[in-house]
């Protein structure tokens, strides 16, 4: 019988998330593909992250459940034009976010994940380099701001992340009549990241969540995918948590892409059907481990 092992990022519904070995973050989701002793990994995520997979454990059949899981900061990027955006800047590290193709991330010297951007680009800076990034605006833009970097940006934006807004919680907590909290993720835009008590990760988050020891009665408000949710009422369901509002009244902003991981896509995967990830090159996933791998080390030194 052959090895399977699946992986669940946050933000698929509670109940795949049941059904995998593992469930993490970007980050934790790759240093547990690559180091998996397994003929078969399923990842119920998305493609990139599939391909990440692949890159790291290519000895592994990698299927992804369903072909349809893409990633708008994937498909908001022309590889070309990002190609020629790169080359007019020859003096620059060229820095990518791992919500990325794999095309995208062999143009790259350097992948971060949410977890490690701040640590990475800080690093770079304290050698002396410059550095443009790519390909989340949003969050480029919160580096910037925060830092006062000046980083050229490329312009694509996570869709789920992108639709919360100021005015919408402007409105909500004005309605609130406890103590109010908000962390989000920094795919968020800019003004909603100003308002934030907390910015960081998804597992960045959900250890604020863990780690909260304030007013009982807070209501705190999570700027992300709906899916680390069900993580964060699990670990606390004493809190008071719910969903930023997308719009005045409305919790409602999942990734379509993550909820087309359904029961029966992973259990196909499982027994070896869904989309193989076998469509990259030899050359094509050493272009794009190394910059991953960077990274990966970069982290075992700063995090272990």
């Amino acid at each position: 019988m052959p090895r399977v092992v699946t992986l669940a990022h946050y933000y698929t519904a509670p109940e795949i998330q049941q059904m995998a070995d593992k469930v993490g973050d970007s980050l934790e989701l790759s240093l547990f593909a690559r180091d998996a002793d397994a003929d078969i990994i399923v990842f119920a995520g998305v493609r990139f992250m599939a391909e990440t997979a692949k890159i790291l454990n290519p000895n592994a059949t990698v299927i992804l459940p369903d072909a349809g899981s893409t990633c708008s900061l994937v498909t908001q990027t022309d590889v070309a034009a990002l190609k020629a955006w790169r080359e007019s800047y020859p003096d620059h590290v060229h820095v990518s976010y791992i919500n990325s193709s794999a095309e995208h991330k062999a143009l790259s010297d350097w992948i971060v994940t949410s977890r490690n951007v701040d640590d990475i680009i800080a690093h770079l800076y304290a050698e002396g380099k410059k550095v443009i990034f790519s390909p989340d605006y949003n969050m480029g833009g919160y580096l910037n701001y925060q830092h006062g970097y000046e980083m050229p940006l490329w312009s694509a934006v996570c869709e789920v992340h992108d639709k919360f807004n100021q005015t919408a919680l402007d409105e909500a907590f004005a309605a609130c009549s406890t103590a109010k909290y908000l962390i989000a993720h920094p795919e968020s835009p800019l003004p909603v990241l100003k308002l934030a008590d907390y910015v960081g990760s998804t597992s960045g988050m959900l250890n604020w969540i863990k780690s909260f020891d304030k007013e009982a009665d807070a209501a705190i408000f999570v700027a992300t995918e709906d899916g680390i949710l069900y993580n964060m009422r699990l670990a606390r369901p004493d809190l008071n948590i719910e969903q930023a509002p997308i719009y005045a009244g409305c919790q409602c902003n999942s990734c379509p892409y993550m909820k087309m991981n359904t029961i029966e896509a992973v259990k196909r995967a499982q027994a070896g059907q869904g989309t193989v990830i076998d469509y990259l090159t030899s050359a094509d996933m050493d272009a794009a481990r190394a910059p991953i791998e960077r990274m990966l080390e970069f982290s075992k030194r700063y995090y272990a």
